[in-house]
C-alpha cells in the first residue's frame, strides 16, 4: 500500500505530486527528518521545538489518541509538510483551536500549506469548534497572506514572546477565523 492509497487528497503543481495524509505510527523518523529541513526561524511559533525526539514522540502519540488533530504531506516518501490543530477541551476556551502549518522551504507556494489548513478547518468545523487560531513570526509573509486569503484576522502581535537558541527575542502575531 502506498502514501497515495491513504491519501485525502493530492496537490499536484510544476510536475510535483504530494499526498495529504493523517500522521501514523511510522512518522517519527520522518517528522524529525522534516524539522532538520525548516529553518530554525521558521519553528519559533510552535510551543515546543520538534526537532526534539521527546517532543514528536509526545506529538505522534497524542494524535494517534485523537487529542491532536495531525496530517503530514508527503512527496514519495519525505515528509515536506504537517500541520496540527490542538486544542484544550477542558480549558475556558474549550471552543477554541490552534492551527500549526509548517511546510518545507522548496514546497512553498505549490498549496500544500493551503490544502492542509483547508482539512483542518473542516476538521475543526466538524467538530464543533467556534474559533481557529494561528501563530507566526510577523515576517512570515508567505503564511500570512495564506491565512488571510482563508478568511483569519489578525488578532495581535505578542512582543518579544519567543527567544531562540542565540538569545534574540522575536515576536509572534496571532491570527484567527470564526467559524460560527
Amino acid at each position: 500500500m502506498t502514501a497515495q492509497d491513504n491519501a485525502l487528497e493530492t496537490v499536484s503543481a510544476k510536475g510535483r505530486t504530494i499526498s495529504l495524509r493523517e500522521i501514523t505510527d511510522a512518522d517519527r523518523n520522518s517528522l524529525l527528518e522534516f524539522a532538520t529541513l525548516v529553518p530554525a526561524h521558521d519553528l519559533l511559533f510552535l510551543n515546543r521545538d520538534i526537532r526534539n525526539s521527546k517532543v514528536v514522540e509526545a506529538w505522534v502519540g497524542q494524535s494517534l489518541n485523537n487529542q491532536i488533530y495531525s496530517l503530514v504531506a508527503e512527496e514519495g516518501e519525505r515528509i515536506v509538510g504537517c500541520v496540527a490543530m490542538v486544542g484544550d477541551e477542558l480549558s475556558w476556551s474549550a471552543h477554541v483551536t490552534n492551527v500549526r502549518l509548517l511546510v518545507a522551504p522548496d514546497c512553498r507556494g505549490l498549496g500544500v500549506g493551503r490544502a492542509l489548513t483547508q482539512h483542518c478547518l473542516g476538521h475543526a468545523r466538524e467538530q464543533g469548534v467556534l474559533k481557529v487560531s494561528a501563530r507566526m513570526s510577523p515576517d512570515q509573509g508567505g503564511a500570512l497572506h495564506l491565512f488571510e486569503e482563508l478568511g483569519f484576522r489578525p488578532e495581535a502581535l505578542l512582543r518579544n514572546e519567543v527567544k531562540d537558541l542565540d538569545g534574540n527575542f522575536h515576536d509572534i502575531a496571532v491570527m484567527a477565523l470564526d467559524l460560527n
